[in-house]
This record gives C-alpha cells, sequence and structure tokens, in this order.
C-alpha cells in the first residue's frame, strides 16, 4: 500500500470495515475489532492514526510485529490476516492489518466473539453466536440433505417430478435426461445419494398421507379475518403436502379470498376490478418462503393471512448469512438456507436465482402503485406484509355493512365531493334505498355531506380514511 493509498483510506472516516488506533499499545482493543469484522464484511485497522484521521505513525520494529502477532493469535479458528508497513515519515510508519469475511465463522479473541456495528465492536450474545455456528456447518450438513430414512420413489409424486423436469427443459435449465427413471431423475437433483431419497425429495415430491404423518412441518396455514386482527375467523384451514402442492393450495386460496380493489373510470361511469395486490408479487413471496424456511421443526409451517388491511406470508425460520431486512431490498448474492429444495424451484421456473425475488417484489407492488411490501423478523419466523394504498371499505363498523354501502363508500374514495345524482347513475342504485344507505353511514360516521340541497356533495369521513 502506497502512502498515497493510505491518505485516501484514512479520509474516508471510521467504519463498519475501517477502524484506527494511535499506536499497537492499542493492540487488544484492536482485535476485539478484527475479531468483529472476521465476523461479518471483513476489513482493515490502522495502528498510527488518530481518531481525528490525522495520520502520525508510530515506531516499528521486528519486536513490534511479534507483538501484534501474539495478540491475532488468540483469535479461534486461526486466521492469517494481511500486515503493511506504511511509511508516512522518516522513522515512522502506519501498520495496515486487513481481513476479509472470516470462512470460519464465528470468530473469537479471548474466548469472546464480538461483532461489527458501526464503527463500534460490542460482544456478539449467545444466541448469535450459535446462530453463526450453525451457519458455519450448515453447508456441510443440514436438515434437507440428511436421509430420509424408509421413503423409497413408490412414496413420491412422480407425475409432479416429470412434470417438473419437462419444465426445466422447456425453461433451458435443465438438459433433456435422456431417461425418465424417477431414480435418475432425482440422483441428477441432487436429491439422492447412492440409491437413497434425501429430505428434500420428500419436501418437494412426498406424497400427501405419509408426509402428513412423518413430515409435519410441509404445512400450510391459510386464513381469513373480518377485522384487522385475529379476533373473528371468516376462514380458515390447514394443507399438508409437497412444496408445489401447498404453493398450489396457497394460490387457490387467494383466487378465492384476495379483496378486489375496484376504480371508476372517469367519463365511462365503468368499475374496473383489479386484484389488490398483484399475483405475481405473491407468488414470489410464497415460493420464497417454502424456499427459505426452516424445515428442522416438526411444528413449523409456512402461514398465509388476509386482513381487512394488509396480507401477511409467514414462515418458520430466521434470516442468515448476514442477510438483513434493509439488505433484502439492495441487490444481493442468492443464499438459500435450502439450496437442493431452492435449485429445483428455480429449475421449475418458479423462483429467480439470484436474489431477485425481494427486488422482483418491491418492483411489482411500485407498479400496480402499492408500498414496498415490509419483512420483519420475528422470534422464530419471518413474515412478509403486503399493504394496499387503495381504500378498502369496512365489512363492519358497529354494526355489518351491506355490500351495496361498501360499495358507495369505495366510490366515495375514488370520486369525492360528488352529488347524489351522481351515485345514482354510476352504480345503478334506486333513490330510496340510497338515502337510507347515505344516512346509515353518516351516522356511523364513515361519510359527511357538505353543502345544501341539490348542491350537496359527499365525502368519505377522516376517521373513516384513517380506518386503513
Amino acid at each position: 500500500m502506497t502512502l498515497e493509498q493510505l491518505q485516501a483510506i484514512v479520509a474516508a472516516g471510521e467504519s463498519e470495515t475501517l477502524e484506527f488506533k494511535r499506536t499497537t499499545g492499542q493492540r487488544s482493543e484492536a482485535m476485539h475489532d478484527l475479531c468483529a469484522m472476521l465476523n461479518q464484511r471483513g476489513g482493515r485497522v490502522l495502528f498510527g492514526i488518530e481518531p481525528n484521521r490525522q495520520i502520525v505513525g508510530q515506531q516499528v520494529s521486528d519486536r513490534t510485529i511479534e507483538e501484534l502477532a501474539q495478540e491475532i493469535q488468540q483469535i479461534e479458528p486461526t486466521v492469517f490476516p494481511q500486515i503493511d508497513r506504511v511509511d508516512v515519515q522518516p522513522g515512522l510508519q502506519v501498520i495496515v492489518i486487513e481481513v476479509s469475511t472470516g470462512p470460519n465463522r464465528p470468530y473469537s479473541y479471548k474466548g469472546q466473539a464480538y461483532k461489527r456495528v458501526g464503527n463500534t465492536s460490542p460482544k456478539m450474545s449467545r444466541d448469535e453466536y450459535n446462530r453463526m455456528l450453525i451457519e458455519r456447518f450448515h453447508g456441510e450438513r443440514r436438515w434437507e440433505t440428511e436421509p430420509a430414512d424408509g421413503w423409497t420413489v413408490a412414496d413420491l409424486d412422480r407425475t409432479e417430478l416429470s412434470r417438473t423436469i419437462d419444465e426445466a427443459i422447456r425453461r433451458g435449465r435443465l438438459e433433456e435426461p435422456g431417461t425418465r427413471d424417477p431414480l435418475e431423475l432425482l440422483r441428477g437433483l441432487g436429491l439422492s445419494r447412492d440409491g437413497v431419497l434425501l429430505r428434500a425429495a420428500v419436501v418437494l415430491f412426498g406424497q400427501r398421507p405419509r408426509i402428513e404423518a412423518e413430515f409435519p412441518q410441509c404445512l400450510l396455514r391459510v386464513a381469513k379475518f373480518k377485522g384487522i386482527d385475529k379476533g373473528e375467523f371468516l376462514d380458515n384451514r390447514q394443507f399438508h403436502g409437497h412444496a408445489f402442492e401447498l404453493l398450489l393450495k396457497a394460490e387457490r386460496f387467494l383466487r378465492e379470498n384476495l379483496p378486489i380493489a375496484g376504480r371508476i373510470v372517469p367519463n365511462l361511469f365503468e368499475r374496473i376490478d383489479d386484484p389488490l395486490y398483484p399475483p405475481v408479487a405473491l407468488r414470489e413471496a410464497l415460493a420464497n418462503a417454502l424456499c427459505h424456511r426452516d424445515y428442522s421443526s416438526g411444528g413449523g409451517s409456512v402461514s398465509l393471512a388476509i386482513y381487512q388491511d394488509r396480507l401477511e406470508i409467514t414462515s418458520t425460520g430466521t434470516l442468515h448469512f448476514g442477510l438483513t431486512v434493509e439488505r433484502l431490498f439492495e441487490p444481493h448474492e442468492s443464499l438459500p438456507w435450502n439450496p437442493l429444495i431452492a435449485r429445483v424451484f428455480y429449475r421449475r421456473g418458479i423462483i429467480e436465482k439470484w436474489g431477485r425475488g425481494t427486488l422482483k417484489m418491491a418492483e411489482l407492488t411500485q407498479q400496480a402503485g402499492l408500498p414496498r411490501p415490509e419483512i420483519e423478523e420475528q422470534t422464530g419466523c419471518v413474515v412478509v406484509r403486503f399493504r394496499p394504498s387503495k381504500y378498502i371499505p369496512p365489512q363492519q363498523v358497529k354494526q355489518d355493512l351491506t355490500e351495496r354501502q361498501r360499495k358507495i363508500l369505495q366510490l366515495l374514495s375514488e370520486r369525492p365531493g360528488i352529488g347524489r345524482k351522481e351515485i345514482l347513475t354510476i352504480l345503478n342504485l334506486e333513490l330510496r334505498p340510497l338515502k337510507t344507505d347515505l344516512e346509515d353511514l353518516k351516522r356511523l360516521g364513515l361519510i359527511v355531506q357538505t353543502g345544501k340541497g341539490r348542491g350537496s356533495v359527499w365525502h368519505l369521513a377522516e376517521s373513516a380514511v384513517n380506518r386503513q
């Protein structure tokens, strides 16, 4: 590293990947930072830099380097960082220690692991340490690659397997294998080893009766609620089956229960009904939930819940490999928790391979004029939440609203300030029922009337809008 390069690095200031130390007398504190960087994105620790970014350097002898090396040796597992010495003025140097993300995380210094938060290096909690330790061994041994004891090809949905192969070939994501022998096809997909089926094969193709008995976590829960909480069900069901079957069940439930957002085309007096949420974005979220969830818990599942004001897809498991909610909406590497399952979904054409799922959901909702989906990591699960930007008339406010009353509310949300005559014409209603409905909605505080006589017009009340 040259002095000019050093000056450019220092000018950026301390960050998640850069730490300044005045002298090697702070080498113990520096090892906290180095350990934290190994556990995250890597980085550099510089000795001979003041906190105000002034490059001062220090005298560096062979003994200085030996003392640093002794401290580095107390980091476990063993690391071999790059160490540079940069001349800054006669007799004075800056020592630069650089590491990349450690391949054997988590790392600890003197028995304690650290993480990097901004330009600080706090201790890592036991839960964080254990999660990182699980991730280290994930590539070598994970739930989906374990043998499915006692399962044979006869226990699988071979029609679905053949359909997957044919679709993968059609999309150019798999070469023609030259056979339709189920065991050979599974071996080609990496779903069998030495003739023994892996658990991933069961998740993808297992037949329902046995999968329900032995793999209860292959479960989809669907529900529709009357309001904005779980107080009252309108529909509530559970399905067991392989991943493709569960995806199909979820899509069917959405078609039957997804709210419709109507809009009136100006000057045409025609109502156009669109799904409240983009179906392709919902399919992407469901597919991601099935691919990335944690199947190791027998009580796990994927849940789909439709509320009056939102739709939520919840899957068992947490975010791994340093992914955060914020990073999911930035270009990021695809790091599926179940690579075998995800690869088959990719070949089938259900998901994209290169970490595009969340970005695609954001693009599709934006195109539909909706807010970007929310992703929340809760205790033991990840929730993807879709919200409408369009007004949804409530089904109940002190009393059940009729479908006609809800249509009036929907119209006033799209055409505020219209009179009774226009409402009659657009909705093709009769005068007496309309007068009754307007008075009922006004009494419930959902609409307000301004003006008098024939010049009066109707608006949604502020309380009705805030109800969303």
